[in-house]
């Protein structure tokens, strides 16, 4: 398997987008509640392209793999260090852990499927994922200002049905809302607070941007910056800016062992 210089095994080279990571990428804790829940009674859990370590339950004997040097040397000194391996090949032996979890990650895998059957294979309870629908990202605003960074985030996350198959057995499949004032900045939690996507660091902290053409970067921060100082986006989207919450496309898949 090809992998970036820093270790980064799918199609975004963190050693290249990932030293901001961290800072933009914190944990929200109602998310973070929702897969603590879904974990169940689980002590021993396996994070699997576990980055800087978000959504990490820290109350839980905890093992995590991530191939990223820049991503793992990111990680807060109160969690574990990563073991730089990869999803589709995890060195661990049959049903080593209660429970396994995989947050923002499997659209970085190079073979879905393989990661997903040696998720199963080394986890005798639930296997916990987080991702986002590639069907419901045209909800999300930015479809009037950047199509092409939602085309590149509908081409690489998995459908929610392949990833049901890929993981077998008794699955669920649930909305995860994103809160308006949400501290994990993935694409959509900036929803009501568009000013976020100015910023550049921001952005490349949702490793999607680092596909788009650099003269499609300049017409969004154009577009959008010039529709903020003139109110039409406000006159358009202003009631986000007081929404509380926001259906986009975040899913929370749990498959049972």
């Amino acid at each position: 398997m090809t992998r970036h210089t820093d270790g980064s095994a799918g199609d975004a080279d963190y050693g290249r987008i990932g030293d901001g990571y961290a800072r933009y990428r914190r944990p929200e804790p109602r998310i973070a509640a929702r897969i603590r829940q879904a974990l169940g009674g689980a002590r021993t859990v396996l994070n699997v392209g576990a980055g800087a370590g978000s959504y990490e339950p820290t109350d839980l004997q905890l093992t995590a793999v991530e191939p990223s040097a820049a991503m793992r040397a990111q990680r807060p000194r109160h969690l574990p260090p990563a073991i730089d391996a990869v999803a589709e090949a995890l060195p661990f032996a049959d049903g080593t852990f209660d429970a396994a979890m995989a947050s923002f990650t499997v659209h970085q895998w190079r073979d879905l499927r393989a990661g997903l059957a040696e998720l199963r294979r080394v986890t005798r309870g639930p296997v916990v994922v987080l991702s986002c629908d590639p069907d419901a990202l045209d909800r999300f605003w930015l479809a009037e200002y950047a199509p092409e960074a939602l085309a590149v985030e509908a081409r690489r996350y998995p459908r929610i049905e392949t990833l049901v198959e890929g993981l077998g057995g008794a699955v669920r499949v649930e909305d995860v809302p994103i809160p308006l004032d949400c501290s994990d900045g993935f694409g959509e939690a900036y929803y009501g607070r568009p000013e976020m996507l100015l910023d550049r660091a921001a952005r490349l902290a949702c490793s999607a941007w680092s596909f788009v053409e650099p003269a499609v970067v300049e017409r969004f921060e154009r577009s959008l910056g010039e529709d903020l100082r003139s109110g039409r986006w406000d006159a358009r989207h202003g009631v986000l800016r007081t929404q509380a919450e926001f259906d986009g496309s975040l899913r929370l898949i749990v498959a049972n062992g």
